[in-house]
């Protein structure tokens, strides 16, 4: 603020030797009486020092910061008022209240003394008295718009009205306005700005604005006021009259009838829903007033006000996106799965960058037991969102995602809407589980149905049968589980991102059960360490022996049954009872071995090869058995097999009868035998072109006479020309042989990307050999011939 004299300032009038009073909180301007109360004592030796003294002057400056308590000279500003004593009364010993009348502006010259009081020497600033038509205008514009303050603006004194046609120069109108503003509405630094302001038209336009502000803040105030009294008016209108109604009623002896009905009322209100909606529950409302209370109609109704009430139309959560906290989550909650957790952390780190909250829905897919379900749980968690789940498995009627139209008897929302209002607001966290295996009969296809819920360019305006209202379904954040891609429609598939889950590798497992399993299990049969000790070789004897899976659903049961025997042993009376579980004592528990390495300890005689493949539930080993018979030149084929992998195996033996030169065979050899080809395990369907390779060793082996090695698998589809074809499921078919106890593996070269996915640990324990055609097979996987086997030849000269 700058406290310098404009060029254009009178001049001065002489210099005088005053003491000064400094003043905190607040400004004194000329021509104004105020009181003020003295208390520290610098000011009270002033104070008693002009006692008696009649027209006593004093030199009055404000602080620049209220903080101090004893300030100097440079803690003042440097431009103050001039004012007379007029009464001094004596509040207590060192406390004293003085009444001053501002006389005029002045300014220090030079310090005198800093005790027993300031004094200083000060220059008189006389006021100009020049009238013109411009100052004239301005002090108009200020009177009349402090008119309009003084009329918004109870707080002021009122007598500043009656004032304000009396003061008739335009610089003593600003004095006085700028002195009777409240300290909330103009700060001292404010006042005293227009203290120094020497020139009558500059301090007139700083009133003025000063005015102009306030009367805008306080032209919004008076809008905002009449507002809510507008409101309130309404409010309590309603409120008399249904007061009104309710005193009525219980005339009547309706009165229960009505306490219910306001009860919905209330609730719909208190939902905060649309105002479309809010006129349909008007509607229902009314028709319920009109309807008899033990009606099936009045019921049906009740039901469907309260389903709207219930609803979340409002209600959200606060959204805590953090990448950190994502991460964080899924490490927290799951082992493994990198690949699936840097694609959930690109997913969250897109809603967070954002604004619409719209994003892709993602699709999980992969064997059972791998933790589909709860990556969504953790995904909810680290966003700070509710969590609900639907259960799609089986379900076969369109209604149980729309919902029943309210005519039918027992008429509901669908489930969509079912698990909103569990969840309790309107952007939680919906896992849409098994959606691969809903099904589809005269009652329509609820996954047609779905197609509106998943696609964000349409769930804004989603209609429930039931509700017949739109409710928005654009906040919330979808996600599917599935087990097999090729059930779900490609209408559906195509709304969602897929992300697949694979199964766990060994490691995995013992990580899995070390971490997670093993101590939940011991918490739910109401055991701890020292009661049950579990070790490594007892853990891994439980996933190598006991259970092969993609998944870790049956190695917690098998954990549990573990767990399960101690705790009999303890409520049996064992006090001092500490087991540990070691390979030996799994197996007293839990019987004999239920898996064996079979590749490892079986000897494959002439006939018989390993292949693999790929299932919902993940990968697995696949024998392929041939046998020959005396015969007519027949093929048999037996396990189930489906259309594909029957041509597959026609077209294993094509290719052997076209190579019979080659591999030293009669080119007759079909004609006085038949072949049996058998695939074990005749319950399960088998279907696929990958296990040609196999199909083709099989028989290649059966007719050299020579055994497959025990601990090789393969996998690929054939063509007529010799060549090995790519087929999909790599990741899971080596972790399949991994499990299985498998030490080489044959893939198709074009395959090689697909070793991308496949663990470090994984490849590192398993030698994989890329083959692009048939001819390059026999030599890896033949043995040499058996005594016995006609016709004898090496397997490095078949083809």
């Amino acid at each position: 603020m700058s406290t310098g004299v404009p060029p254009s300032r009178p001049p001065a009038s002489g210099e005088d030797s005053v003491p000064i009073l400094p003043l905190r909180n607040s400004v004194l301007f000329p021509m104004s009486v105020v009181p003020i109360n003295v208390g520290r004592p610098r000011s009270v030796r002033l104070v008693e020092d002009l006692l008696g003294r009649d027209r006593a002057l004093v030199g009055v400056i404000s602080q620049r910061t209220p903080e101090t308590d004893e300030p100097t000279f440079k803690e003042l500003y440097s431009v103050g008022t001039i004012a007379r004593v007029v009464k001094v009364i004596r509040l207590g010993p060192s406390n004293y209240s003085v009444v001053l009348n501002g006389l005029g502006r002045f300014r220090v010259k030079n310090l005198v003394s800093l005790e027993p009081y300031m004094r200083a020497k000060i220059e008189r600033i006389p006021e100009s008295l020049v009238r013109d038509v411009e100052l004239d205008a301005l002090g108009t514009g200020l009177r009349e718009a402090t008119r309009e303050v003084l009329a918004l603006m109870p707080n002021l004194p009122r007598d500043t009205a009656g004032i304000l046609d009396n003061v008739r120069e335009p610089g003593a109108l600003a004095d006085l306005i700028a002195s009777n503003f409240p300290q909330a509405q103009a700060s001292v630094g404010d006042k005293q700005e227009i203290l120094e302001a020497f020139d009558v038209k500059a301090r007139v336009r700083l009133v003025l604005a000063m005015v102009g502000r306030q009367l805008e803040v306080l032209r919004v105030k008076k809008e905002i006021s009449s507002m809510v009294q507008e409101e309130m008016g309404k409010s309590q209108r309603e409120y008399i009259l249904r007061q009104q109604m309710k005193n009525i009623r219980e005339e009547l002896g309706e009165a229960g009838e009505d306490d219910e009905i306001e009860e919905l009322r209330e609730r719909v209100r208190r939902a905060k829903v649309p105002q479309e909606v809010e006129k349909v529950v008007k509607k229902q409302l009314g028709r319920m007033r009109s309807m008899a209370q033990q009606s099936a109609e009045y019921n049906v109704t009740r039901t469907y006000v309260e389903w709207i009430a219930d609803l979340p139309w409002s209600k959200t959560t606060v959204d805590r996106i953090s990448v950190q906290d994502v991460r964080r989550c899924l490490d927290e909650d799951h082992l493994g799965l990198e690949k699936v957790k840097k694609r959930i952390v690109e997913y969250a780190a897109i809603r967070q960058l954002r604004t619409d909250k719209k994003g892709p829905i993602l699709l999980f897919i992969g064997p059972p037991g791998v933790g589909k379900t709860s990556l969504g749980r953790s995904i909810a968690r680290a966003m700070g969102r509710n969590y609900e789940r639907i259960a799609l498995g089986g379900v076969r009627d369109e209604a149980e995602i729309r919902g029943h139209r309210r005519t039918y008897v027992g008429a509901l929302p669908g489930r969509i809407l079912q698990a909103l209002k569990k969840a309790g607001t309107k952007n939680p966290v919906l896992v849409l589980d098994e959606v691969d295996k809903m099904g589809v009969d005269m009652r329509g296809d609820p996954a047609a149905a779905l197609l509106e819920v998943l696609d964000p360019e349409q769930n804004s305006t989603f209609q429930d049968h039931y509700l017949d209202l739109p409710f928005d379904l654009s906040q919330v954040m979808f996600l599917a589980t599935a087990n097999n891609r090729d059930t779900i429609p490609p209408a559906l598939i195509d709304r969602m991102e897929v992300i697949e889950v694979p199964g766990y590798t060994r490691a995995d497992k013992l990580g899995i059960a070390r971490e997670f399993l093993v101590p939940k299990q011991l918490s739910t049969h109401g055991l701890t360490d020292e009661r049950l000790e579990f070790t490594e070789p007892g853990i891994a004897t439980l996933v190598d022996h006991y259970t092969r899976e993609a998944g870790v659903r049956s190695l917690e049961r098998e954990i549990a049954a573990v767990c399960r025997a101690t705790a009999v042993k303890l409520a049996e009376g064992g006090v001092d009872i500490h087991e540990v579980v070691t390979p030996e004592h799994v197996e007293k528990v839990l019987g004999p071995h239920k898996h064996r390495p079979e590749n490892a300890e079986r000897d494959l005689g002439p006939g018989v090869a390993t292949g693999l493949a790929w299932t919902p539930t993940g990968g697995q080993i696949l024998f392929i058995e041939a046998t020959k018979m005396p015969g007519k030149g027949n093929i048999v084929l037996t396990g189930n097999m489906r259309n594909v992998m029957q041509e597959s195996a026609t077209t294993a033996v094509s290719f052997v009868r076209s190579k019979a030169d080659k591999l030293h065979l009669d080119p007759e050899w079909l004609r006085n035998i038949d072949l049996h080809l058998h695939v074990p395990q005749h319950g399960t369907p088998k279907d696929g072109p990958s296990a040609g390779v196999t199909m083709f060793t099989a028989v290649c082996s059966l007719l050299l006479g020579c055994p497959v090695r025990s601990d090789i698998a393969m996998t690929g589809e054939i063509s007529l020309r010799g060549r090995v074809m790519p087929v999909g499921g790599i990741k899971e078919k080596l972790l399949a042989a991994h499990r299985a106890g498998i030490k080489h593996v044959l893939i198709p070269g074009k395959n090689r990307r697909d070793l991308d996915d496949v663990p470090q640990d994984i490849l590192d324990e398993m030698k994989v050999t890329l083959v692009n055609s048939m001819e390059e097979i026999l030599p890896i996987v033949l043995q040499p011939p058996t005594q016995s086997s006609v016709p004898s030849v090496a397997p490095q000269e078949a083809l």
